[in-house]
């Protein structure tokens, strides 16, 4: 309680009209992120590969199933040239993208 008390002290000194929907809307992104990261790292490790050896691994078909498609092609090319070299730059790239989104969006919320 102490923790969700000084959230809605701090959404609300911030602002907010209605703090426990800012709140709601940002802890859900992040777990939402923090699930789907759980169970990728839990795939990788029952794989019994290094994460970069299972993207590496993957990859390949992964690339070969997008040719064709205009928009997917170039993300997985993309994906496969970084996400092998440093999978965990990659997956912190995408949460804080993310969190900018999320929090731009809340920003639009505030009284003017």
């Amino acid at each position: 309680m102490s923790y969700a008390e000084r959230l809605a002290a701090l959404f609300t000194a911030a602002g907010f009209p209605e703090p426990s929907r800012a709140i709601g809307t940002l802890l859900s992104y992040v777990i939402g992120m923090s699930t789907t990261e759980a169970a990728w790292l839990t795939t990788v490790a029952r794989s019994g590969e290094t994460e970069a050896g299972f993207i590496a691994r993957l990859m390949p078909a992964a690339q070969q199933r997008a040719a064709g498609q205009d928009h997917l092609a170039a993300a997985y090319d993309e994906a496969a040239a970084h996400a092998v070299v440093d999978p965990v730059a990659v997956r912190d790239a995408k949460f804080a993208y993310g969190l900018d989104v999320v929090l731009d969006g809340l920003e639009m919320r505030l009284p003017r």
